[in-house]
């Protein structure tokens, strides 16, 4: 999986030399705009520090029946409110252009 932080953003599966790739609702996205701005990290360099990559994890079925299991998961897991309380505990929009 990507995350951006803590937040998950695409979902990736491979099965042998095929990969599948399968983004989570565009909601997440905007999430993650919405954090970055918060914590003032709206500039490239501090935006792509933010995305890591998950452990690969063994799991059963084909790479399209994993990625949809796994986004199926993380957007249970990650309700409107999970991401809004999220959201919330990182205050409000940073000023990227006011002075440190």
């Amino acid at each position: 999986m990507t995350y951006w932080r803590e937040l998950p953003s695409l979902v990736v599966a491979r099965e042998g030399d095929s990969v599948t790739k399968s983004p989570l609702a565009g909601r997440f996205q905007e999430a993650i705009d919405e954090a970055a701005m918060r914590l003032g990290e709206t500039g490239s360099d501090a935006y792509l520090e933010g995305w890591t990559r998950g452990e690969w994890t063994p799991a059963e079925g084909s790479g399209a029946e994993v990625c949809d299991r796994v986004v199926s998961e993380l957007e249970a897991q990650w309700s409107e409110d999970r991401v809004t309380a999220y959201l919330d505990a990182l205050g409000p929009a940073q000023d990227a252009g006011a002075a440190s």
